[in-house]
């Protein structure tokens, strides 16, 4: 199997020389990048299996640049953001970004965190490398789930209002959405949902899983205020209520 090629983008050589040192150790192939152009650069180059995001460069945002990747790729994005940027993490992931580390870090938790991605963007590409777009549908086979007149098709992150029109989701979102439609009637706790979504624990403190939730009611409730579909069970989590059907498409279809 072809080694993963890993983009760090860091303005701090130190830190860029630090990770670089434990992924390599690890049998991933890395470049560098200490800016947005020389990222954007690379990455038009292909393949770039995943990128670690400082979202403190200098004199530009982490958050601008995830937002501009985006646009074109779904490459999997893990931010490193300092220990107490708690928005900052919830506004990267808002754009698309797929997990996140805090400063400092031990190399363990690095390396963790990009399997963990990795693995998880595999298994969303049926076993090969993530693609995004029109492409997608040929990419291996397309799970389509119904619920309360939505179509949602996995993927391609696709998902459609009752009458027909797209609805923007970022990647999180659609992950988050994904865990709610495999698992519908069912309670899961905040725990359960980080872990499904993430592949992280999840802390008290932390209130990413119920942002992501309130951005996903304003999306798919027709009141959000008064959500039908993700209701809250107070003191545990959440439940999907609607009926959802799910048909797998060959890759054809």
């Amino acid at each position: 199997m072809a080694e993963t090629t890993i983009l760090v983008v860091d303005d701090d050589p130190a830190v860029r020389t630090l990770i670089r040192r434990c992924l390599e150790g690890d049998g991933y192939h890395v470049e560098e990048a200490p800016a947005g152009a020389e990222a954007l650069d690379l990455l038009r180059r292909g393949g770039i299996g995943l990128i670690t995001l400082d979202l403190n460069l200098a004199g530009e945002s982490g958050i601008d640049l995830a937002r501009t990747i985006r646009r074109d790729s779904c490459v999997p994005i893990i931010m490193v953001t300092g220990r107490g940027d708690v928005i900052d993490r919830v506004v990267g992931l808002e754009v698309g970004a797929d997990d996140y580390i805090a400063k400092p870090f031990h190399i363990r938790e690095m390396l963790a965190r990009v399997r963990s991605v990795l693995r998880r963007s595999t298994a969303d590409a049926g076993g090969g490398a993530a693609v995004c777009g029109p492409a997608a549908s040929a990419a291996g086979p397309v799970t389509e789930f119904r619920f309360a007149g939505f179509l949602a098709r996995t993927g391609m992150m696709e998902l459609l209002d009752p009458a027909g029109a797209a609805i923007d989701l970022t990647s999180g979102d659609f992950r988050l959405l994904q865990v709610f439609l495999e698992h519908p009637r069912r309670v899961l706790s905040r725990e359960q949902i980080m872990d499904l979504v993430n592949g992280q624990t999840w802390s008290p403190l932390d209130r990413t899983i119920d942002n992501q939730v309130a951005r996903l009611r304003k999306k798919i409730e027709a009141v959000p205020g008064d959500p039908k579909l993700i209701k809250t069970v107070r003191g545990v989590g959440y439940i999907f209520t609607p009926e959802v059907t799910r048909t797998v498409l060959s890759p054809l279809a």
